[in-house]
C-alpha cells in the first residue's frame, strides 16, 4: 500500500466533494504509543480549484464526541465555515470515535496517551503536508487534551501557531472525590463497566473508555494534580508561549467559567484573550457547553470571534467593548 506520508502509514481512505467543500480522510497508524493496533482517522476539508492551502486549522472533539460535532453530514459547523474562509481544516477523530476504530487496549486510552502520542502525531503530519504550523482548537475535553500535551512538551513549538480552548477546565472541585472510599468504589464500579456508554446515558453518539474516567479520579483526589507520574501538566503550562484563547460560556454547569479562566491563567503565553460568552458579555444569551460551538447563535456570534482569532491572534474590537467579554491576559 503506498503511504501518503513519509512520516508513518497513512492511508487516503475516500475523497469526495461535499457541496462545495472537499472532504478527504485519511486513516493514520503512527506505531508511536504501547499498542500497535491504534489507528486515527483525519478528515481534511478543503475548497475544490485551490492549488494553494491557507493556515492550517485542527478541532479537536471533546468526550462522547466526534467529527460532526465540527461537521454536519449538511456541511455545516464550524469546520465547514473555516474551510469557507480559507483555510486548511483538519479533524482528528480520537481513539475508538467515529470513524477511528478501537484499538486493542481501548479500555486503558487516556488524556495521557492523546497528549503523548496521538495530538503529536497529528501535528506532524499535517504540517508534512502543509508546511505550516497548525492553529489547534479544542472543545471540551479535547481542550483538556490539548492543555496536556502543551503543559506537558509533547506539542512541539513548531507545531502549534496558537491555541483555543472551549469549555476546557481541570480545576472544578469535587469534594466527594477526596474521600478515599468514594474513590476505591468509584474504581470497582468503573472496572466492572468496561466502558462509559453515552448514547445510553445521553451524553453523546459515543461511548468512552473508562481509562479517561480512572485518570480523572487521580486528578480530583486528595493529592490529585494535572499530570502524570513524573510529568506535571499544570506547571508546564507556565512555560507554553504559543498564542492562546480561552473561551467559557455563563450557561455552562459542566465546565464553570472561573474554573476555564483558572486554566487560562495559568498559560504563560504572552498573546492570550479571555472570552465569556453571556448576556452580561454582550451577547444574546448565556450560552451553554455545546450552545457555544454549535447552535444557531454560536453561528452568528461565536465563528466570527474564532475566524478573527485565527486570522489576528487577537479579538474583535467590539468584543473587548461589549461589557467585558473578552479581556486580554
Amino acid at each position: 500500500m503506498h503511504s501518503s506520508s513519509r512520516l508513518f502509514p497513512v492511508a487516503l481512505v475516500s475523497a469526495e466533494l461535499r457541496g462545495d467543500l472537499t472532504e478527504d480522510v485519511y486513516r493514520l497508524k503512527p506505531n508511536n504509543s504501547p499498542d500497535p493496533s491504534v489507528e486515527l482517522a483525519l478528515t481534511r476539508l478543503g475548497l475544490p480549484g485551490r492549488e494553494q492551502r491557507g493556515a492550517p486549522v485542527i478541532l479537536v472533539h471533546g468526550s462522547f464526541s466526534n467529527r460532526r460535532f465540527w461537521y454536519s453530514p449538511r456541511a455545516i459547523g464550524l469546520g465547514p465555515y473555516l474551510a469557507r474562509a480559507g483555510f486548511d481544516v483538519w479533524i482528528p477523530e480520537m481513539r475508538g470515535h467515529g470513524l477511528s476504530p478501537r484499538n486493542l487496549d481501548y479500555s486503558r486510552n487516556s488524556v495521557a496517551a492523546y497528549a503523548r502520542f496521538d495530538l503529536p502525531a497529528i501535528a506532524a503530519f499535517v504540517v508534512e503536508q502543509g508546511g505550516q504550523a497548525p492553529h489547534w482548537i479544542g472543545h471540551s475535553l479535547g481542550g483538556t487534551s490539548l492543555a496536556a500535551a502543551l503543559g506537558g512538551g509533547y506539542l512541539a513549538p513548531e507545531q502549534v501557531a496558537s491555541v483555543a480552548l472551549f469549555g476546557s477546565q481541570v480545576s472544578r472541585d469535587y469534594w466527594a472525590l477526596k474521600l478515599p472510599p468514594v474513590v476505591w468504589s468509584g474504581r470497582f464500579l468503573l472496572k466492572r463497566m468496561g466502558v462509559i456508554p453515552g448514547p445510553r446515558l445521553r451524553r453523546g453518539p459515543e461511548d468512552e473508555p473508562i481509562g479517561l474516567a480512572l485518570e480523572a479520579l487521580r486528578w480530583y483526589g486528595l493529592f490529585g494534580r494535572f499530570g502524570e507520574r513524573g510529568n506535571d501538566w499544570w506547571a508546564g503550562l507556565a512555560e507554553v508561549r504559543a498564542p492562546v484563547l480561552a473561551v467559557s460560556a455563563e450557561g455552562d454547569r459542566q465546565d464553570p467559567p472561573w474554573a476555564c479562566r483558572k486554566l487560562f491563567e495559568q498559560f504563560g503565553s504572552e498573546v492570550r484573550e479571555y472570552l465569556c460568552l453571556g448576556r452580561r458579555q454582550g451577547f444574546s444569551e448565556n450560552f451553554g457547553h455545546v450552545e457555544m460551538l454549535v447552535s444557531k447563535a454560536a453561528q452568528r456570534e461565536v465563528w466570527p470571534q474564532v475566524l478573527h482569532w485565527l486570522e489576528r491572534q487577537a479579538l474583535p474590537l467590539q468584543a473587548n467593548g461589549a461589557g467585558g467579554a473578552a479581556q486580554g491576559g
